[in-house]
């Protein structure tokens, strides 16, 4: 029987996963080609260009809104398509209009603040949110982390699953380090148990699992934070258990920070805004903050300055 040619769609998602991008990122991408393709009444890409590109950037910024940070991940998509999949290389000069950059400073909570949400937590969601506050790390690196990325002889986490896929190093807080090695003790039982089920396997990056076909079981690669359920793998179809989903954390979040009366907007990169901030604020080098949440560029730090200028550029009221 003959085989059907791709769809495009489809086409798109091999070359991502060739390229060993994440499936947040694959489905981020699809949506936005998808989009781009519907906007234009279902022409195909290869019969369009630039023009049509701009005019589809402009429509998000004009009359969808949007963020630039969502303009510029439609023009990512857009371009991936071409570049990698259409293999068409645009002269692109897209002179869309622009959405407008956002200039509001992160929020950021007191240290009081912090524990008082803390507080409200229970169980894995507050180690994790322990984890996020005392190491700077994004909810998808604190979801990602494997077994043999915590360090406890050298009090130090190894960041692999990053922004931009570039491993970094920060510090494993000592107040937590007696909880995580508890939790891991439960997290062994639970690993256990699937593999006398006949499950036991887990995600593994890259190549590896061709590579060592054996690997996917071993106790260094689980998840630190395990997901309660087995479930299909959408990639592979493999039933397997993933790490947590950032729902579940984000849900127990806003419960606690409604209950500890915090008038703020809090997500989880709250915490990892306030993590920077108070290393500033306790005098730490801007350049070792900037390390330890593996900015590529100061600039991008430096916003946590502006933060701590907060109140009138740090000018003292004549009524006080």
């Amino acid at each position: 029987m003959e085989q059907r040619p791709k769809k495009l769609l489809e086409q798109v998602q091999d070359v991502i996963r060739l390229k060993h991008y994440s499936y947040q990122t694959e489905k981020t991408y699809i949506y936005w080609i998808r989009r781009y393709i519907l906007y234009h009444d279902k022409r195909h890409p290869k019969d369009m260009g630039s023009a049509e590109i701009e005019a589809f950037l402009t429509h998000l910024a004009v009359n969808e809104n949007v963020a630039a940070s969502t303009q510029n991940q439609a023009l990512h998509a857009v371009l991936f398509l071409y570049k990698e999949v259409l293999k068409q290389d645009l002269d692109l000069k897209v002179d869309a209009v622009r959405a407008k950059k956002s200039k509001h400073l992160p929020t950021v909570l007191t240290k009081d603040e912090v524990f008082l949400i803390i507080k409200h937590l229970s169980g894995v969601h507050q180690l994790l949110i322990k984890l996020l506050y005392g190491t700077g790390l994004r909810l998808s690196e604190g979801l990602s982390l494997r077994v043999k990325d915590i360090d406890f002889a050298q009090k130090q986490i190894i960041v692999r699953d990053t922004k931009g896929n570039e491993s970094r190093v920060t510090m494993l807080p000592e107040s937590i380090a007696e909880e995580l090695k508890i939790h891991l003790q439960s997290v062994k039982i639970i690993h256990q148990q699937d593999l006398q089920k006949g499950y036991g396997s887990v995600y593994l990056p890259f190549a590896l699992e061709r590579k060592y076909p054996r690997a996917k079981y071993d106790w260094i690669w689980q998840f630190v934070f395990p997901s309660s359920n087995i479930s299909k793998d959408p990639r592979s179809g493999e039933v397997r258990r993933h790490h947590l989903h950032e729902s579940s954390l984000q849900k127990a979040l806003k419960q606690a920070v409604r209950q500890a009366g915090i008038q703020k907007k809090v997500g989880c990169h709250t915490f990892r805004h306030s993590f920077a901030t108070h290393l500033l604020q306790d005098s730490y080098d801007i350049r070792t903050v900037q390390e330890l949440l593996g900015h590529k560029d100061v600039k991008t730090t430096m916003i946590y300055t502006h933060v701590l200028n907060r109140g009138g550029k740090a000018v003292r009221s004549p009524l006080d």
